[in-house]
C-alpha cells in the first residue's frame, strides 16, 4: 500500500491517492486531473475510483473529469444529492481496493453532507482516517458554510452541534496512533485556527486540538460559532458545481478567449491585472484592479468579484498569463473570463507614490482605510482613526470612504492594501488613493 498527498499551497487543499495490488483511489481531488493520472502512469495502476468527502465550497473538483477520462467509480454520501454518475458511500459501506478496505463513517458538521474515510490494512487494522473537511491538523471545518448552499441547508448552529456529536461520538473514540490525513492545511479558509501541519494523529488531536478538549455542547457551539474567518463569494457557487460536476478542465481553460495586448476592452468590465504591485504602479490600465499573482490570487479574486462578473485577465508573460488563467479555474471562474491578455501598450496610468516622511508628521491630513480581516481590526487598530472595510466589503461600501482628504489604505503585509488601493482608485478619482504597503510593517 502507498499513500500519497498532494498539496495545493495557493488554496492550502491536499488530496491524495492510494495505491494497492494495482489500483488507485483519488481522494478530494483538484480542479486539474494530470497530477493524478501522472501518478497512476508512474506506477503503473488503474485509477478506479474517487471519493468525495463532500461538495467542497473552496475549490473545483475533478471526480467527474476522472471518472469521465478514466472510467472510475465516483463515491459520495447519499446525502450530497450529487447530479452526476456516483455509488453511494456512507456508514456501513466499504470499497476494497487490492489488499486494503475503505470505510466510510458519516461525520456531519461541517457540512451535512460529509463523511470521513477509514483504512483498514492488509491484515485488517486500522491505520488511517482521511478526514476530509471534519478534522484538521489543530482545528474543525467551521459549520457555516452551508446555510445557503448544497443539497441540505443548515443554521450553523445545527451543524455546529453535529460536529460536537461527530467528533465526540466517532472520531475522538479512534485509536490513538491513527494517522489523520485531512482535506487542508493552515491558510485555509475553511477552519480558523489550523496547525501548520499537513498530517496529524488523532492521539495528538486529543492532546492539542482547542476544540477536542473538555466542554459541553453548548459551549462548543458557541466557539465554532463564533471568530471564523470571512466567507469568499464563490464558495456557494463551488459547493453547487461541485455538487453537479465541473467542465473538463483542459477544455474549459482552453474556451478563454484570447486577446492581443492591445485589444480593444469593453467599456465597463473590469479588469484584473496580475503582475506584482511594483509593476502594476509604475504603469497599468485605468481603473484595473491589482490582484497579483504572486499570493493568494484565487481566493481574493473569488472574494472581490462576483460568480457572474465578466472580468478581463492581464499577466506580463504567456507563461504566468497561462497560469492565471488555470488559477482562476481552480475556482470555476474561467467561464468568466472576457479575454486574456499580455499588458497593453497603453498601461501608462501610475498610482500615486505616499511621501512617507508627511504621512509620518500629519497622519490626520489623510483618511486611512483599515481592509485587514475583522478578527484582525477587533483585536487591535493600528491607526486609531482608520475607516474599517475589510477588503471582501470594500467594492460594496466604497461609498462610505470620505474624499476630503488624500486617502492612505492599509492591510498587514501589503497583498491586500495593493488590491484595495486600486479598487478605491478606480472610484475615487477626486483626491490622491495611496497604498502603504509593506511600510505598515513599521506601525505594527
Amino acid at each position: 500500500m502507498f499513500i500519497h498527498q498532494f498539496y495545493d499551497k495557493s488554496l492550502a487543499h491536499a488530496s491524495y491517492a492510494i495505491i494497492s495490488a494495482g489500483k488507485m483511489m483519488v481522494i478530494d481531488p483538484m480542479r486539474n486531473p494530470q497530477p493524478y493520472y501522472d501518478m497512476a502512469f508512474q506506477h503503473e495502476v488503474d485509477i478506479t475510483g474517487v471519493i468525495e468527502t463532500h461538495p467542497h465550497a473552496d475549490f473545483v473538483s475533478s471526480h467527474l473529469e476522472i471518472h469521465k477520462q478514466t472510467g472510475a467509480t465516483i463515491y459520495v454520501s447519499k446525502l450530497a444529492g450529487a447530479n452526476y454518475p456516483h455509488q453511494t458511500f456512507d456508514e456501513g459501506d466499504e470499497i476494497r481496493l487490492g489488499d486494503i478496505t475503505l470505510k466510510a463513517i458519516n461525520t456531519p458538521g461541517h457540512s451535512p453532507d460529509s463523511i470521513c474515510i477509514l483504512l483498514e490494512d492488509e491484515g485488517g487494522q486500522l491505520t488511517t482516517i482521511f478526514t476530509g473537511d471534519t478534522l484538521f491538523a489543530g482545528d474543525l471545518g467551521r459549520p457555516d458554510l452551508r446555510e445557503n448552499a448544497g443539497n441540505i441547508t443548515a443554521k450553523k448552529e445545527e451543524l455546529a452541534r453535529s460536529l460536537y456529536q461527530s467528533t465526540r461520538n466517532k472520531l475522538m473514540q479512534l485509536p490513538e496512533d491513527t494517522v489523520v490525513y485531512p482535506a487542508h492545511g493552515p491558510g485555509s479558509l475553511c477552519g480558523k485556527s489550523m496547525s501548520p501541519y499537513l498530517q496529524t494523529t488523532i492521539g495528538k488531536e486529543l492532546r492539542e486540538n482547542y476544540a477536542l478538549q473538555l466542554m459541553d455542547e453548548l459551549q462548543f457551539i458557541k466557539l465554532m460559532t463564533s471568530d471564523q474567518p470571512f466567507m469568499p463569494q464563490y464558495f456557494g457557487y463551488d459547493v453547487e458545481l461541485n455538487k453537479n460536476g465541473a467542465p473538463d478542465f483542459k477544455a474549459a481553460v482552453a474556451a478563454v478567449p484570447r486577446l492581443s495586448n492591445n485589444a480593444r476592452l469593453t467599456e465597463g468590465v473590469v479588469v484584473v491585472d496580475t503582475r506584482t504591485e511594483r509593476d502594476f504602479k509604475s504603469g497599468h490600465l485605468k481603473g484595473a484592479f491589482n490582484i497579483q499573482l504572486n499570493g493568494k490570487f484565487e481566493t481574493w479574486l473569488g472574494s472581490v468579484l462576483n460568480t457572474d462578473e465578466r472580468f478581463y485577465l492581464i499577466a506580463d508573460s504567456e507563461e504566468n498569463l497561462n497560469n492565471a488563467i488555470a488559477r482562476t479555474a481552480k475556482i470555476g471562474y474561467e467561464k468568466n473570463i472576457a479575454g486574456a491578455l499580455l499588458r497593453p501598450d497603453n498601461s501608462t496610468y501610475q498610482s500615486p507614490e505616499l511621501d512617507h516622511s508627511d504621512f509620518n508628521a500629519n497622519p490626520d491630513t489623510y483618511t486611512i482605510v483599515d481592509v485587514r480581516n475583522w478578527n484582525e481590526i477587533n483585536e487591535k487598530l493600528v491607526f486609531s482613526n482608520a475607516v474599517t472595510i475589510p477588503l471582501p466589503e470594500l467594492r460594496q461600501r466604497i461609498d462610505s470612504i470620505p474624499t476630503e482628504k488624500s486617502i492612505v489604505v492599509h492591510c498587514a503585509a501589503g497583498y491586500r492594501s495593493a488590491t484595495a488601493s486600486s479598487i478605491i482608485a478606480s472610484q475615487i478619482t477626486t483626491v490622491p488613493v495611496y497604498d502603504l504597503g509593506e511600510a505598515i510593517s513599521a506601525y505594527l
